[in-house]
């Protein structure tokens, strides 16, 4: 898992990826590709 500042360019990559909000932290999660997964902070 990527942590990074700023998800909105990660997000853009694939199609499947998906902003989540979960605790207060902010993810990208993909099902196909795992391997854009990350978080914010």
């Amino acid at each position: 898992m990527k942590i990074r500042n700023s998800l909105k360019s990660i997000r853009g990559r694939h199609r499947d990826n998906q902003l989540v909000r979960r605790k207060g932290r902010v993810y990208i999660i993909n099902k196909t590709q795992k391997r854009f997964k990350a978080r914010q902070g």
